[in-house]
């Protein structure tokens, strides 16, 4: 049985947790969430015409998300830089992720990119990610229906735990464990992510959804704190 966290925190435990806004000069907007060690930043550039125009939506804007992890930012071995099937992945998801609380129907035949850097890993890079993009995106100033808030819940052994580090990611045991990033919208519960890497159970995965919107809503708190922070300035 799992018993002890290697960090020493509770199942239910975050990480600490830090965010900026703002802090980018060049950028239209741009963010910096900090969960434990890791670390995202995340920075807007747009509205702005979309090439080549076949691309372009007449009806609204585009948002392009490109997550990338800096050579130096791995846990141990140095980070390959450049794209790789995993960065795409996790570019689109953050999109699909964004787009419900995004409203670009005023930007027709435009791209709003939004470029998000790992300056370090410890896990739950994806959902740092998230956090830092959607904070970026609301320092630039888009119509947004609420903010995106992410976190990972997962099983080790018969233990549920909140925000894995890259200790508990790796534990090994006869059982797999379960990672599973979720992002909400706060305001309403609604979910915008869910992925599951590893073996849970339908009473479980019911149970996590309950841990990760409590966990979301401590992540969003954090996050409101750096807009409100921002504006007072």
């Amino acid at each position: 049985m799992y018993k002890k966290r290697p960090d020493g925190r509770k199942f239910d435990e975050l990480r600490d947790m830090e965010a900026k806004v703002g802090i980018i000069r060049r950028a239209d907007g741009s963010a910096m969430f900090r969960i434990g060690k890791t670390i995202a930043l995340a920075a807007v550039h747009g509205p702005r015409e979309l090439y080549p125009k076949f691309l372009q939506d007449p009806s609204k804007g585009i948002l392009r998300c490109n997550y990338n992890m800096m050579s130096f930012s791995g846990s141990g071995e140095r980070v390959r830089p450049g794209g790789s099937r995993r960065s795409k992945e996790i570019s689109m998801i953050t999109e699909n992720s964004l787009y419900p609380v995004l409203d670009l129907s005023e930007y027709p035949g435009a791209v709003v990119d939004v470029f998000i850097e790992i300056l370090q890993s410890d896990a739950g890079t994806r959902c740092a990610g998230i956090c830092a993009a959607a904070l970026a995106l609301a320092d630039a100033g888009f119509p947004m229906k609420d903010l995106v808030s992410a976190v990972s819940v997962g099983r080790i052994e018969d233990k549920l735990v909140v925000d894995l580090d890259k200790e508990e990611e790796d534990y090994e045991v006869e059982r797999e464990v379960a990672d599973i990033p979720v992002a909400i919208m706060p305001k309403t519960g609604k979910i915008t992510l869910l992925q599951m890497d590893g073996i849970c159970s339908k009473e479980q995965l019911s149970k996590v959804m309950e841990i990760a919107k409590e966990a979301c809503n401590k992540v969003y708190e954090v996050q409101k704190k750096a807009l409100l922070e921002k504006l007072s300035q």
